[in-house]
């Protein structure tokens, strides 16, 4: 204080000239990871870490363990620049590490980053490779940042160990896009309490259509090198196939993609059905968002009869899915989009085909659709016919997820969890198959 005095001082009587210097504005950098989340990689025993930073830090780092964090991981490839495709051009760096070959059965901790910052520290259980087990799966589509009704749920029940992947079926934060991608950022950041602790798997819905999906095209990572559009992988007894329906309603993308997926489907599905493999997967299970049929009053493409995914492109109905998923002995379509949960009977193309009017879901005749797209958001409850198609079994408005548990070669389990019960199940029931495979309705 003495000395401030002084220096006023002499300053004054022109002693000494005090020059202010102006200074230079702090820069702020972003190093933090951000939004972490696992998927399944080109194996089921290995598991893609895919995490964000605002800035570049140049190296995507993986620490990870059994007892510790005693190995580390580092990718080949720098970081990707994601550019948000709005007025400020937001940009940000994608980051993805995969840890290969890791042992079944195990619980591995780990943290991502670089040495200029780290995540939190997590961990995530390994499945088995084999078909031999009976793995559970919690699963949704249309969930966003606001009104995201089932995600406290699915938080805790995640972190308590009850899944062993996740399948969410388009739709995501409404909209990832929106305020130049912070929208998708906040939704990322709400289920990295999800998705840091299981492979969570994903397939396109129509909001992500913006900028050509560049947003669900980025921030996730699903096998196949397909920009996350179509893949498939097995978990115990079953084969699952993920799609985008969105190739046959934003055809000014081009119709080549229509093209090059049904040709992918139709080789995968060849391919689960010879007898060796349809002996250790004898479950198939698809999934998109956009479903084939719902019994939902709202104007969509579903309550229409000639549904362009069930019957192909107009007039000529090339590509039509409906018969090709017949055709190969598809067991379950599972489907969001319509914010509501419905179950159908088992059924083709309108007709029931019930294994029996007493056990309708045991050796049942064509597949099984369910929709389960109530799990949270901003456009409100999806109203119903006032007359209920004679193929609909089950439907209910109240927000909730569905559970699968695959038990074995001959039995899987769904039950339907009510949010606005308070984790209520409000709809379950068992399908059984003595035999898998085309079905033979003639």
């Amino acid at each position: 204080m003495q000395l401030l005095l002084f220096l006023l001082t002499l300053s004054s009587i022109g002693g000494l000239h005090v020059q202010a210097v102006e200074e230079e504005p702090t820069q702020i950098v972003h190093y933090q990871p951000e939004q972490v989340h696992l998927s399944f990689g080109e194996s089921v025993l290995d598991v893609v870490v895919t995490w964000n930073t605002r800035d570049n830090t140049k190296d995507s780092i993986c620490e990870f363990g059994i007892n510790g964090l005693e190995h580390t991981v580092k990718s080949n490839k720098p970081p990707v620049a994601f550019v948000d495709g709005g007025a400020k051009k937001a940009k940000q760096y994608i980051h993805r590490v995969t840890l290969a070959q890791l042992l079944p059965n195990t619980t591995y901790r780990y943290h991502c980053g670089s040495h200029l910052g780290w995540s939190a520290i997590y961990s995530f259980h390994t499945i088995f490779e084999h078909s031999n087990w009976s793995p559970s799966l919690a699963i949704y589509g249309d969930m966003g940042v606001v009104n995201a009704a089932s995600l406290p749920a699915l938080q805790r029940e995640t972190q308590l160990g009850m899944y062993d992947a996740i399948l969410h079926m388009g739709d995501f934060a409404y909209d990832m896009c929106h305020e130049d991608g912070s929208v998708g950022d906040e939704f990322m950041r709400q289920v990295e309490t999800i998705a840091a602790y299981v492979p969570y798997m994903v397939c396109v819905g129509n909001h992500e259509q913006k900028y050509n999906f560049s947003h669900y095209i980025n921030r996730f990572s699903m096998p196949g090198n397909t920009e996350n559009m179509f893949y498939s992988f097995d978990l115990g007894p079953v084969h699952f196939i993920a799609f985008s329906t969105e190739f046959y309603y934003f055809t000014q993308y081009g119709l080549k993609q229509i093209v090059k997926q049904y040709e992918w489907l139709e080789r995968d599905l060849i391919e689960a059905n010879k007898p060796e493999n349809r002996r250790k997967r004898p479950w198939i299970i698809t999934y998109g968002h956009r479903p084939m049929y719902c019994s939902n009053d709202n104007g969509d493409d579903c309550a229409n009869h000639e549904t362009v995914l069930r019957k192909g492109l107009p007039i000529l109905h090339f590509f039509g899915l409906e018969p090709l998923f017949y055709q190969y002995g598809v067991d379950v379509e599972l489907w969001a989009h319509e914010h509501c949960y419905e179950r159908m009977w088992p059924m083709y193309n309108y007709t029931v085909y019930n294994g029996s009017l007493a056990e309708p879901y045991t050796n049942p005749r064509a597949p099984v659709h369910i929709i389960s797209g109530a799990a949270g958001n901003v456009e409100g409850r999806e109203p119903f016919f006032k007359k209920i198609p004679p193929w609909s079994a089950f439907h209910s408005q109240d927000f909730g997820y569905l559970r699968l548990k695959a038990h074995n070669a001959s039995h899987l389990y769904f039950e339907q969890v009510s949010d606005d019960k308070n984790g209520q199940v409000i709809d379950k029931f068992w399908l059984i198959k003595d035999k898998h495979g085309p079905y033979d309705n003639n």
